[in-house]
C-alpha cells in the first residue's frame, strides 16, 4: 500500500488552518515593536532567531523600525540608535548581561532608552534581578508572547527545546503553564475542546490547568473558523510515559535526516552544493538511488564542504510531503519513480507540434524545474544518509535496539554496550542503548550497571557524571539497577516501567516487520517493526481498533494494487475516552486524566455520544498535545492514523520536536550552539 503523493496532500484537505498561529505571532510581535517609536537596535536571544524565523522576516523587523541587529551575549554593545530592544527568553543568565550593557553604558555617558521583550511573558524573577542590579527604574519591561508556531501543515510547536530539562531535570513547570496558555489560545481561534484526556502526572497537570473554570473568561479571538464542532478533543500526553520512542534510532526519511543531520527549528544544514541549482535541467530515471553513486552527491566530503541552512518546508519543497514520512527503505524506489515521471514530462517538450502545445508546456516548465531541484536535494540527502546506516556502529545499535525489544539475550546486549564503549563509539548513541536497556528490562544488574558506568566515565569523561546522576534521578529514574536498594524512595520504585506487559497487551511488535518496508500496514513501520508506545495510546482512544489488530489490512482485501483508497477509509469512531485500555493505562506509571469540561452554564461542553454519532461524515480534528516532545516518527504514524480514518484529522502539538540525541544533550546542557559573530546580520 504504497501511499502516493495526492493521497498525502488529500490528508491536509478539511484540516484546520494553522496558518492563523503564524499571523497572529507576527501581529503580536509588530505591536510589540511599535510600542517603541523611533528606529531601534533589537538584541536578539539567539535561541529565539529560528523561531522567529518561522514567523517573519527581516524586510518586516526593517519595516517596523529595527535598524541593526545584534545577538544578546556578554561583552560592550555598540548601539547606534537611541531606542534599544532586548528581546529574549526570561533566563536568569541573559537579564544579568543585560544589566551589565545598560551599566556600561552609563559609565561611558551614552544615553540609552531599554526595552525588555520576555518571551512567552513576564515575570517577577527578571525585575528583581533588575532592581538588584540598580537599573530597573531605566527599563520598561514588556512581552512578546509567542507560543504555538506552525512548522508544517498539521504540526505546531512551542520550540522550547529545554522544555524536556526544565521539567523532569530542573523541576520547573513554567512550561506547563505556559502550554497551558498557548492551548487557551488554540481554543480561542479554533472552538473548545470538548474532552480533554492524558496520561502522566505533568499531563494531568496541564490539562486541569486548562479545564478550571475562568472568573473571566477573556473574550475570544474573531475567527470564521472558531465552531465547538472543529474539535472533538486533546489528547495529553507526557513524554516521561513513553521514553522508549525518543531513544530507538528514527527510520524514517525525516528521522533519519535528523538522526545524522541534525534538523533545528525546521531547518537542517547541508552542503551548498545540493542547494544550488543544477546546470542540467533534465533527470534520468536511473540518476536518484539510496546506494551510492555520483549523480548528486558533492565531490568534496560533507563535513568539508561549505554548508547553507535549508527550510524543510512543503511550501517550497514539492517532494518533501510524499518522502518525509517514508520508512527509509522505500525512499530509493520512491525517488526512482519520480525520475521517471520527470523524465517522461521533460521528453513531451519533444512532441509538442503546435503553438498551444508548447505554450501549455512553457506554462509546466517552472514547477518541472522545482521539483527537478527538489528531487536533486532529496537524492544528494538520501546519498548522504546512505553511508552512515551502512557503519557497523549504526546498524550494531539497531541491532541492539531490536534485540531489547524483544527481551532477547539480554545480557548479550549489556556485553555487546559495553563493547561499543570500549571501541569509542559515540557517547550519546551508547548512552541511548543504556537507557533503553535500563527501561525495557526493568533496570540493569547492579554489579554490571557500577560497571558500565565506570567505563563510560572513563572513556567519555567524568564531565558526563551530572547527566548520570540526573537520569538516575527520582524525576527521571530512567539508569536504574535491579534490584533496586532498599533505601530506594517510593517515587523511584513506582516508576519502574512495565514494558513486557506492554509489548503484549499493546501489540507492540510486529510478527513480519520485512513487509512494514513496502506496505505500510500499521504505525511500526517507522522503526521496522516496533509501534511507539505514544501513538498506540492515542489510539486507544481515538482509533481503539487499530490497537488490537492493523486497520489497513481489511480495507487492503478489497483494495486494488494500488490500495490505500479513500473509499477504503474507516469511518473514524466517537472519542469515549480510554474507554476499553483501563487496565492498560493503570499499568502504566503517572495519572490517567479524563475531563469533560462545563461551560459557563455548568453544562457538559461535550456533545452526547448520539449527537456524535449524528456528526456522520463531518470532519473534526483531534489535537494531540506532546508535553516534552515528539520525535518525527511520532508525527509519521499519527499521519498514518490520520490516513485510515474518514471524519478525523489529526493536530499535533508539542513543545518541541526531539530525538534521543537532543535529549541528551539538554539534559547534559551540552546544545549546539545558537550564534555565531555577534552582529546578527541586519
Amino acid at each position: 500500500m504504497a501511499t502516493t503523493s495526492s493521497e498525502r496532500q488529500d490528508v491536509s484537505e478539511g484540516s484546520l488552518d494553522v496558518s492563523l498561529l503564524k499571523e497572529l505571532a507576527r501581529k503580536d510581535l509588530v505591536d510589540s515593536l511599535n510600542s517603541v517609536n523611533g528606529a531601534k537596535t533589537l538584541v536578539l536571544d539567539a535561541s529565539l532567531a529560528s523561531p522567529l524565523g518561522l514567523v517573519t522576516e527581516v524586510a518586516l523587523l526593517k519595516h517596523h523600525g529595527v535598524d541593526k541587529m545584534f545577538w544578546l551575549e556578554s561583552g560592550p554593545l555598540s548601539a547606534s540608535t537611541t531606542n534599544v530592544v532586548y528581546l529574549c527568553r526570561p533566563l536568569i543568565k541573559w537579564v544579568k548581561i543585560i544589566a551589565d550593557q545598560i551599566k556600561r553604558h552609563g559609565r561611558d555617558n551614552q544615553k540609552h532608552t531599554y526595552t525588555i521583550l520576555l518571551v512567552p511573558r513576564n515575570s517577577i524573577l527578571v525585575s528583581r534581578i533588575l532592581e538588584e542590579e540598580g537599573v530597573l527604574g531605566e527599563v520598561t519591561i514588556s512581552s512578546y508572547n509567542l507560543q504555538f508556531i506552525p512548522v508544517a501543515d498539521d504540526v505546531i510547536s512551542l520550540e522550547n527545546e529545554t522544555a524536556f530539562k526544565d521539567i523532569w531535570v530542573d523541576g520547573d513547570e513554567t512550561v506547563i503553564y505556559n502550554a497551558a496558555q498557548a492551548l487557551v489560545t488554540l481554543q480561542r481561534i479554533y472552538g473548545r475542546f470538548p474532552r480533554v484526556v492524558g496520561k502522566g502526572d505533568h499531563a494531568a497537570r496541564l490539562a486541569r490547568l486548562l479545564t478550571q473554570p475562568l472568573s473571566q473568561p477573556p473574550d475570544p479571538i474573531k475567527s470564521p473558523l472558531a465552531s465547538a464542532d472543529n474539535l472533538d478533543c486533546l489528547i495529553v500526553l507526557d513524554r516521561r510515559v513513553d521514553m522508549i520512542t525518543p531513544l530507538l534510532t528514527q527510520l524514517t526519511y525525516e528521522g533519519l535526516v535528523d538522526e545524522v543531520l541534525g534538523i533545528r527549528n525546521s531547518s537542517v544544514e547541508l552542503p551548498v552544493s545540493l542547494l544550488t541549482p543544477a546546470t542540467n535541467p533534465a533527470p534520468t530515471a536511473a540518476a536518484p538511488s539510496t546506494s551510492p553513486s555520483t549523480s548528486a552527491v558533492p565531490t568534496a566530503p560533507v563535513s568539508q564542504e561549505k554548508k547553507k541552512k535549508y527550510l524543510l518546508t512543503t511550501s517550497t519543497d514539492p517532494l518533501l510531503a510524499e518522502l518525509r514520512d517514508l520508512n527509509f527503505a522505500s525512499v530509493g524506489k520512491r525517488l526512482n519513480r519520480v525520475a521517471h515521471r520527470l523524465d517522461e514530462d521533460y521528453k513531451a517538450r519533444l512532441q509538442a507540434k503546435t503553438v498551444a502545445q508548447l505554450k501549455d508546456f512553457v506554462g509546466k516548465l517552472g514547477g518541472l524545474q522545482t521539483e527537478h531541484q527538489s528531487l536533486r536535494l532529496h537524492t544528494g540527502l538520501s546519498e548522504i544518509i546512505v553511508p552512515q546506516t551502512r557503519t557497523e556502529e549504526f546498524n550494531k545499535s539497531l541491532e541492539i535496539q531490536q534485540n531489547l525489544l524483544a527481551s532477547y539475550d539480554v545480557n548479550g546486549q549489556i556485553t555487546a554496550i559495553e563493547d561499543m564503549i570500549a571501541r569509542g563509539a559515540d557517547m550519546q548513541i551508547v548512552l541511548r542503548l543504556l537507557c533503553l536497556a535500563s527501561i525495557t528490562t526493568g533496570g540493569i544488574k547492579s554489579k554490571s550497571l557500577e560497571n558500565i558506568k565506570r567505563e563510560f566515565l572513563q572513556s567519555y569523561g567524568y564531565r558526563f557524571l551530572p547527566l548520570l546522576l540526573a537520569l538516575a534521578s527520582p524525576s527521571l529514574a530512567i539508569l536504574l539497577p535491579n534490584p533496586l536498594p532498599p533505601s530506594t524512595p517510593a517515587a523511584v520504585t513506582n516508576l519502574k516501567y512495565p514494558f513486557v506487559p506492554l509489548r503484549k497487551s499493546l501489540r507492540l511488535l510486529i510478527d513480519d516487520p520485512d513487509s512494514l518496508d513496502e506496505v505500510e500496514n500499521d504505525i511500526s513501520y517507522v522503526y521496522s517493526g516496533y509501534a511507539p508506545i505514544s501513538v498506540r495510546l492515542v489510539q486507544c482512544v481515538a482509533q481503539k481498533g487499530g490497537v488490537l489488530s492493523n486497520p489497513a489490512n481489511d480495507k487492503d482485501k478489497g483494495a486494488n494494487a494500488e490500495g490505500g483508497k479513500s473509499s477504503g477509509q474507516v469511518q473514524a469512531h466517537p472519542i469515549v475516552g480510554w474507554k476499553g485500555f483501563e487496565d492498560v493505562l493503570a499499568s502504566i506509571p503517572g495519572e490517567t486524566v479524563d475531563i469533560i469540561p462545563k461551560d459557563q452554564g455548568d453544562q457538559p461542553a461535550a456533545p452526547s455520544l448520539s449527537t456524535l454519532l449524528q456528526l456522520g461524515e463531518r470532519s473534526t480534528t483531534t489535537v494531540v498535545f506532546f508535553l516534552g516532545g515528539c520525535t518525527y516518527t511520532e508525527i509519521a504514524a499519527l499521519r498514518w492514523i490520520g490516513r485510515q480514518n474518514r471524519g478525523r484529522k489529526f493536530l499535533i502539538a508539542t513543545t518541541s520536536i526531539v530525538s534521543g540525541a537532543s535529549l541528551i544533550e539538554s539534559i547534559a546542557g551540552t546544545g549546539r550552539p545558537t550564534a555565531g559573530s555577534r552582529d546578527a546580520g541586519l
